[in-house]
């Protein structure tokens, strides 16, 4: 078998228990809600227009956002704000199907039972449900499909799931993940599905041999996909637990499993939450959801504490480090030694014959220009402060993923990107890195922090990680996240090479 689909397999016990475990507290809630609630809308029909539109109204809002929302609304990361999106996305056609269900019983069934002088709780129960019942299992069949689809989008909240191939796939390139992810996926809700259908066939024909048998493979396929949380759950194990968080790009990974490997063989437990957004990755460490995680003191110098001006490498690290410490509590920070800053690139040879060396050099060409930039890069202050610094007005923005960024200036199709200066593919793909002469970015230290919640275990954490301070420059950096990016290589692979260059 591929060496790289074993790698990827190792994973999968985990993801597929966790995403299991998501996709059925999400459906049972979301079912327990909305057939109550449909039922009390075919009694008190004013309540069934508003119900309806509420419930169509949150399946318009994209599942990314809707998720991305429940975090600041719950100030919490992880399964909790991905399960509570998932009820809702879930509630639809539950509810759209019970009401349907109900209001298509013949009339004539319901006069029938009232002439046999039941009530209208009676007639629910053994007229009404009895015979809408295959509509609405074929609403719980369509909220299943949907609700595992949409599980793969609760990674980047902190919820483990299938998802995590996927999007550490797509940003590392590595599509073994991402098939992976896919297929494991699909399989699981044909699996689902299939299983609904044979209850719905059961309900229709009212077979109670069919049920039960259709229950108990359910059962099943819930006992064995679970176990590994289960298990987890019940092993003796009073190892303190370290959970280390990780941004969405490969060098966040990489550097995520140098991190994890030292705290594992020090004796410590580890959990990895990855493919976090760069907001969510911060508020989780400052709320003591995880435990440390690699951030930029650029990103905090404008992002977070809204700093414009650019004093210098130091000044910046050392007012970010009193501004974590007097406003977050994040006692201890681990400069790692390398810079990631963002930067302009373009292709060496097209930048070279229109004599383009620098930033100041776009201006006039600039209006016939496209600039290619990721996702968060045209909503942050770098990007303001770019502009106000250099006057630049770009033909076109193209917003993409970072990981088509490099692709798409080496094809021609935007003529410059905003890159990370310690990426692999600038090299690979002959890149220049254009000169920021006025200062727009501020520095870039990659610094480990090390959040308020591991204050009880903070010394004998400091003593594990306190070795990686200063010692990875940005060509190792660079070499490491070109080991993925270009050659294709793992990232356990990359982060090795940092620990056999002497960065253990």
């Amino acid at each position: 078998m591929n060496e790289a689909l074993i790698q990827q397999l190792e994973f999968l016990p985990d993801y597929l228990s966790r995403h299991l475990l998501l996709t059925v507290t999400a459906l049972v809630i979301g079912i327990g809600i909305s057939l109550p609630l449909a039922i009390l809308v075919t009694r008190v029909r004013v309540l069934q227009g508003p119900v309806l539109i509420v419930a169509s109204a949150i399946q318009t809002i994209p599942s990314l956002a809707l998720l991305a929302l429940m975090v600041p609304l719950l100030r919490e990361i992880g399964f909790l704000p991905a399960a509570i999106a998932l009820i809702l996305y879930s509630m639809l056609p539950v509810i759209r199907n019970t009401v349907t269900g109900i209001d298509e019983v013949d009339p004539n069934l319901i006069e029938a039972g009232r002439g046999l002088g039941m009530t209208p709780n009676q007639l629910l129960i053994r007229v009404q449900l009895p015979l809408a019942m295959p509509v609405i299992i074929a609403g719980i069949r369509t909220a299943t499909v949907w609700v595992v689809g949409i599980t793969t989008l609760s990674t980047p909240v902190g919820a483990t799931s299938l998802g995590n191939y996927i999007f550490s796939g797509l940003q590392t390139q590595n599509y073994t993940a991402v098939l992976v992810g896919c297929i494991a996926a699909a399989s699981l809700a044909l699996i689902l599905d299939g299983l609904i259908r044979v209850m719905e066939i059961a309900a229709s024909r009212r077979s109670r041999m069919l049920l039960g048998l259709a229950s108990f493979a359910m059962l099943a396929l819930l006992a064995i996909g679970l176990s590994p949380l289960l298990l987890s759950a019940t092993t003796d194990d009073n190892r303190p637990t370290v959970i280390v968080g990780a941004k969405t790009f490969t060098e966040q990974y990489i550097l995520a499993q140098l991190i994890t490997g030292r705290l594992q063989d020090a004796g410590f437990r580890t959990q990895t939450m990855e493919s976090l957004g760069s907001t969510v990755a911060f508020d989780a460490l400052v709320a003591g959801q995880i435990d440390c995680y690699v951030d930029y003191s650029g990103t905090i110098w404008a992002n977070y504490m809204k700093r414009e001006d650019n004093p210098g490498t130091r000044p910046v690290y050392d007012g970010v480090r009193t501004w974590l410490r007097e406003e977050h509590g994040i006692e201890h920070t681990v400069r790692l030694g390398f810079e990631n800053t963002y930067t302009l690139a373009m292709r060496r040879d097209r930048a070279d014959a229109l004599g383009i060396h620098t930033i100041d050099d776009l201006f006039e060409h600039a209006p016939r220009f496209k600039l290619g930039g990721d996702y968060e890069f045209f909503s942050r202050p770098e990007w303001r402060e770019l502009t106000s610094r250099y006057g630049l007005k770009f033909q076109a923005l193209m917003t993409m993923d970072s990981t088509l960024m490099y692709s798409a200036v080496a094809t021609n199709e935007v003529d410059v990107i905003t890159a990370f200066s310690t990426d692999g593919r600038i090299p690979a793909f002959e890149l220049l890195l254009l000169d920021d002469t006025r200062g727009a970015f501020p520095p870039y230290d990659a610094l480990l922090m090390i959040g308020p919640k591991a204050a009880e275990n903070m010394s004998e954490i400091r003593r594990v990680l306190e070795p990686l301070r200063d010692v990875i420059n940005d060509e190792v950096m660079r070499s490491a996240n070109r080991h993925v990016d270009v050659d294709g290589g793992s990232i356990k692979a990359a982060a090795e090479i940092l620990r056999r260059l002497g960065h253990d």
